[in-house]
């Protein structure tokens, strides 16, 4: 792997897709790494294992380019156990209370990985396995897409599945992700990117400085294990209130060990809308999210300790970088109140969520 400067590469001046051999897993299957650039200075590299974001360079204010996501240079340490750094996460992303659920009178039991709780789809869900990639390339955008088989009682779950993830880079500087999915019996369906950011450069230390705004007036009351109850808690006047820009480590202590919350977004409804803002004034890279989701979670890297060694031989500790997971609620098969997150046959599945990069 090259240790060459993130901003000394150099960039295509059109829409491009490159690829690479970036190894085999342990079981010897191949996996490909994918560079996406936008011709405008942003590009992002994607692996097939996990579908994983493994760099994204995008230009600071003077035009420098910095990698703005955590992630490993080698295949290895994806394969061992990781926070997620950049994976998809499902069948369902989030926890689900107990690892329980019923579905059309049928009791479901998945794996418990997280507490008392399953999360992210379990010990092995679509962040650990090597998805079928297709590149794809116009004047205005350079994509690929990422499709899996999920079979039928994987980890628990009902029903075969067909899923799709579509990663778009285009010349507006935005990495686009649209997720698609089908399925042959009723099962839930929530899946998102678990990409941790750090917009001043990923080995930059922590992002307590950065700036946030998230467009949610709620956020789901959960109990001490981080399931939510069923409420929804006014951010006003509280730790959780976004709505105005506030650094993100400026009321962090004030919620035990950081941030890891669904915030409910306002407006609701279907459609994309833009969820978060993160701004850093150190580089003023700007990022804002757009989503169909009605909820994104925030979590600012919580359990990241130092002993990960990061690309170039980064250190991640504590906050080191912060994840928009835009998404249906967390546990929402066991809530009705929530929006529904089951898919039965002859549904399709979708959601899209677009990450902006600009300067100022």
């Amino acid at each position: 792997m090259s240790s060459i400067p993130a901003s000394n590469i150099i960039q295509p001046t059109h829409p491009d897709v490159t690829i690479r051999s970036f190894g085999k897993t342990r079981a010897g299957i191949p996996v490909d790494e994918y560079t996406l650039s936008s011709g405008n200075g942003l590009s992002t590299s994607i692996i097939t294992w996990g579908g994983v974001v493994r760099t994204l360079l995008a230009p600071d204010r003077e035009g420098r380019l910095g990698d703005v996501v955590l992630g490993f240079d080698t295949l290895e340490p994806y394969e061992d156990r990781h926070p997620y750094f950049g994976t998809i996460t499902g069948r369902v992303a989030n926890r689900i209370a107990r690892g329980k659920f019923s579905l059309d009178g049928k009791e479901y039991t998945l794996a418990i990985n997280n507490g008392p709780n399953h999360l992210h789809g379990g010990i092995d869900g679509f962040d650990r396995t090597v998805w079928r990639a297709r590149p794809e390339r116009t004047a205005d955008y350079a994509r690929i897409v990422l499709s899996h088989t999920s079979p039928d009682g994987d980890e628990g779950y009902p029903g075969q599945v067909e899923a799709e993830v579509t990663y778009t880079v285009t010349k507006e500087n935005a990495l686009r992700i649209d997720y698609k999915a089908s399925t042959t019996k009723a099962t839930p369906i929530n899946l998102t990117n678990h990409s941790y950011f750090n917009l001043a450069g990923h080995a930059s230390g922590d992002v307590l400085a950065q700036h946030l705004t998230i467009h949610a007036h709620g956020i789901l009351a959960v109990d001490e294990t981080l399931i939510p109850t069923g409420a929804v808690t006014p951010v006003n006047a509280t730790p959780f209130d976004f709505t105005a820009p506030h650094p993100i480590g400026e009321r962090i202590s004030q919620v035990g060990v950081g941030y890891d919350h669904n915030f409910v977004i306002s407006p609701e409804g279907p459609g994309l809308k833009v969820a978060a803002r993160a701004f850093d004034p150190s580089s003023g890279r700007l990022l804002e999210v757009q989503t169909t989701e009605p909820g994104v979670q925030l979590y600012t890297g919580n359990y990241l300790d130092g002993a990960l060694t990061g690309k170039n031989g980064a250190v991640y500790n504590k906050h080191a970088g912060f994840c928009l997971e835009t998404q249906g609620f967390p546990d929402a098969i066991n809530h009705p109140q929530f929006p529904s997150v089951i898919v039965r046959p002859g549904e399709i599945y979708q959601q899209t969520t677009i990450f902006k990069f600009s300067a100022e």
